[in-house]
């Protein structure tokens, strides 16, 4: 029998399964990616493969994840032991380096029983590509890395130690991907133990019944709060700045049609898909659109498929936020999501103008970096992604400094990161003032200079370097990011959004990132 207590322990059990997983991938991983900025993700799905938990790590991963699942899971029957991996974009990941491993779970005391899956997802520093880190400004996916399809990692518990060897052979750093791989693998069998052992205590109908009653429970909740709001069609755009191949900025429209207890978001009028890396698969699209209601129901509606029923993503086969096979998608991900993000928000601040926050910096400014390290007698690769201003909010300031919307990662710290690679942090600063004016300032963006000591390869990936973040209610916009290059720490070279290019010992990258926008007019 499910009562209201006994679905607020189920709630938190599974969610403990996902945040273990969590922490097993974080201690056990190799990269300062994983361990250091904690770029991964942990969940668990029910027997039917619904996402039933989720940890609180990064959105952009975990709204996609039931898409990877789904895809893992055909042609395959899975067996206990089993594994599946895969990170093909087009069959429900997100970008190559984003690798996804999936195990089923089954009745410790009946093996014929399938109670569940787990799942987790970690950003891997390089998997190939043209340039280091594998987010290169790229013509299409095949120059972004190995293409992983769904594929049998372990069969029965017997890994596949020749396809573990493939895809390391593949990585400018295979000896990092083999730790990130098996700290992967451990966090999978962690998952599986704790599910089974909810599993051994309660039985498997009593677990089923109440993943059931949870999905269904995150349903009424996040409609009542969809039927709370105005009904209406509320339209909203906003423009990548380029896809790193030309300097034509590239529209997303979006139409939310709220309706009862269910939204509708159309992207038709969204630019066609593009040649360079910045097309975002649906699966990223909807991810999106689930954290956007969520941030509107808040907390109490659990974190599960079941919020996704209430809501419908429509968008054009063929479109920046639905491209066909096999169109690059490096920057989707990580910077096109951000601007899918300010769009719904746009939308939705014209049916809730005292709740949603004004544009926030609107880029993860990802930088990498690769080249040969002296130290170590051996390659290396550097990936960052850094924070900036998130926009003013109804009721107070945005924060300066930090990450928002679909990423949800640390800072390498500065110590881990000088004795890793080789290079220095010169400035890690507050970029002061560039945060938008209002009756609530928007938060300010970061300044992050990096020295190199040796020859290397850099790549950016950022946004909001030409249309800045906007304000709300008479809000100003913040101020936009910029990126420079200062040849042999003096000549300050001006960058672009998005640029590849290399440094010699005594430059400095400076990467300035966007303020938040700011929210209602200033008191006179």
């Amino acid at each position: 029998m499910v009562d209201s207590i006994s679905l607020e322990v189920f709630k938190n059990l599974l969610i403990s399964v996902a945040e273990e997983m969590g922490v097993s991938l974080c201690r056990t991983a190799y990269s300062p990616n994983i361990k250091e900025r904690r770029d991964y993700s942990c969940a668990v799905f029910d027997s039917k493969a619904r996402m039933v938990a989720q940890a609180a790590h990064i959105p952009v991963h975990l709204g996609s994840m039931p898409a990877s699942v789904h895809a893992a899971l055909e042609g395959f029957d899975l067996e206990p032991g089993d594994m599946v991996i895969l990170n093909d974009p087009y069959l429900g990941g997100t970008h190559l380096p984003d690798i996804t491993v999936v195990s089923p779970v089954y009745d410790p005391t009946d093996a014929a029983q399938l109670i569940g899956f787990v799942a987790n997802r970690g950003h891997h520093a390089d998997i190939g590509g043209m340039t280091p880190g594998s987010l290169p400004l790229s013509q299409e996916l095949y120059q972004e890395g190995i293409i992983i399809p769904p594929l049998k990692l372990a069969s029965r518990g017997a890994l596949n130690e020749e396809l573990i060897q493939l895809i390391c052979r593949n990585s400018r750093t295979p000896e990092e991907r083999k730790g990130d791989l098996a700290a992967q693998i451990a966090a999978t069998k962690t998952g599986e133990q704790r599910l089974q052992d909810i599993c051994r205590k309660y039985g498997p109908d009593t677990l089923a019944e109440h993943t059931e009653a949870l999905l269904d429970y995150s349903e009424r909740m996040t409609r009542t709060v969809i039927q709370s709001l105005p009904d209406g069609v509320y339209s909203f755009k906003d423009f990548m700045d380029d896809d790193g191949l030309s300097d034509q900025p590239l529209v997303i429209n979006c139409t939310a049609s709220i309706k009862g207890d269910s939204i509708v978001f159309d992207f038709e009028g969204t630019a066609p898909q593009t040649v360079g890396c910045i097309n975002a698969p649906l699966a990223v699209a909807q991810s999106a659109a689930l954290y956007t209601i969520r941030c509107i129901t808040g907390p109490a509606a659990p974190a599960n498929e079941g919020c996704m029923r209430a809501i419908t993503v429509d968008a054009p086969l063929g479109c920046l936020v639905n491209p066909t096979p096999q169109h690059g998608v490096a920057g989707g991900n990580v910077e096109t999501s951000q601007r899918i993000v300010d769009v719904l928000f746009g939308c939705m601040a014209q049916a809730l103008p005292d709740i949603i926050p004004a544009a926030s910096q609107g880029s993860m400014n990802n930088i990498l970096v690769g080249g040969h390290n002296p130290l170590t007698n051996s390659p290396y690769v550097y990936y960052e992604t850094i924070a900036g201003g998130m926009g003013a909010r109804p009721t107070k300031d945005g924060l300066s400094g930090v990450h928002t919307h679909m990423t949800n990662t640390l800072n390498t710290p500065i110590e881990a990161l000088e004795f890793q690679f080789p290079f220095r942090v010169n400035r890690y600063a507050i970029r002061r003032g560039t945060g938008g004016a209002g009756k609530f300032a928007g938060g300010n963006g970061l300044i992050r200079d990096l020295l190199f000591l040796t020859q290397a390869k850099a790549t950016i990936l950022s946004e909001r370097r030409r249309f800045a973040p906007y304000g709300l209610n008479g809000g100003s916009e913040g101020t936009k990011g910029e990126n420079a290059l200062l040849k042999g720490g003096v000549e300050e070279v001006s960058l672009n959004g998005k640029a590849t290019f290399d440094v010699t010992p005594g430059d400095i990258l400076s990467i300035r990132t966007a303020g938040g926008g700011g929210w209602g007019q200033m008191s006179t």
